[in-house]
């Protein structure tokens, strides 16, 4: 499938835009290949682009002081990713992102989205849709940290996201799940 087609379907689950329209808003995206363990977002970065992933999969994640890693997001085919609070706030990256994968994605700096959203009111609701639906989400992943034990979390996320175990190494699993490789092997096992 082409780009432009993985794109095209992606936004007409949320929003319908003439030919012309989605011709001029994908003018606006650029595409890039990235390596399996390449960085493209380190903390401390300034960032003004967010990634669209056509194929592969992309790690959002924090690294506290003792070097331990917290995974925030997996961002597989569809979805979206950057680090958010620097996009829209303009400060340093406090997140990282890089390559589970090889990846291929198509990048759109905020200035253009900006001015895109302003222009065709289909894509500021497409966007602001997104946004909304990746802070419920983010609610709902809060609040099963709070209520749910391990095994729960694991059961979750498989269930959401089956494709996750072909692709993420099991130790990144465990660093979104919160648990020690060691207890995830448990539950793999179980």
């Amino acid at each position: 499938m082409k780009p432009q087609d993985i794109l095209k379907a992606h936004l007409a689950k949320t929003i319908t835009l003439t030919d012309d329209e989605f011709d001029y808003f994908y003018s606006h995206l650029k595409p890039l290949s990235f390596k399996k363990g390449q960085t493209i977002i380190s903390a401390g970065d300034q960032v003004n682009v967010e990634y669209f992933v056509l194929d592969g999969c992309l790690k959002t994640y924090y690294l506290n002081d003792d070097q331990k890693m917290f995974i925030l997001q997996f961002a597989m085919s569809t979805w979206w990713a950057s680090d958010y609070g620097a996009l829209y706030s303009g400060d340093l990256a406090t997140v990282n992102l890089d390559c589970i994968t090889d990846t291929e994605v198509l990048v759109m700096c905020a200035e253009d989205r900006e001015k895109l959203c302003r222009e065709i009111y289909q894509l500021e609701y497409f966007f602001r849709w997104r946004v909304n639906k990746g802070y419920v989400a983010s609610q709902k992943r809060l609040l099963s940290f709070m209520n749910n034990n391990a095994r729960h979390r694991y059961e979750e996320l498989l269930s959401m996201y089956p494709q996750l175990y072909n692709i993420v190494p099991k130790k990144l699993i465990a660093a979104y799940l919160g648990v020690s490789r060691e207890t995830l092997s448990r539950l793999y096992n179980d």
